[in-house]
């Protein structure tokens, strides 16, 4: 299986390569080089390579997630606490934070809900900042101490 992957990435290279040299010039006008063929090719094996990344990591991460049932209980802790902190910062953000009516006269269009969501991720981000320096000090302070 390795040297399958492997033959199958120095194909892809060599595809690159190929239409690498294929690309449009630099002088030639923006409108014109969209409708290239080799930088279409080029866009089409980027997408590919990023959704086989994308889909390789999240299999094997599940696959090694339920090989082993203390990881699994580790894993549901932090997917629980994360939404009891999304939870706790939709609770705490008010949706009345901006005036809706100067928003629409600025041209940005919105309303109570989405400013409370909008709120919700900034509390969100505030308290795993603060988990995030609270636990670097306290990893020092058990530093110092031992």
């Amino acid at each position: 299986m390795h040297k399958i992957i492997k033959i199958i990435l120095v194909v892809v290279g060599l595809i690159g390569a190929a239409l690498w040299f294929m690309l449009p010039e630099s002088e030639m006008p923006a409108s014109e080089a969209i409708n290239n063929g080799a930088l279409n090719a080029m866009f089409v094996i980027t997408w590919l390579l990023l959704g086989i990344a994308i889909v390789s990591s999240v299999v094997f991460a599940l696959k090694n997630l339920f090989s082993n049932p203390a990881s699994l209980k580790k894993s549901l802790f932090v997917v629980v606490g994360f939404l009891l902190v999304i939870g706790i910062g939709y609770v705490m953000a008010s949706g009345t934070d901006v005036n809706i009516r100067e928003m629409a006269d600025r041209g940005v269009s919105t309303n109570e809900s989405e400013i409370k969501q909008i709120g919700a991720g900034i509390n969100v981000f505030f308290i795993l900042t603060l988990v995030a320096v609270g636990a670097m000090l306290w990893g020092g302070v058990r530093k110092m101490i031992k």
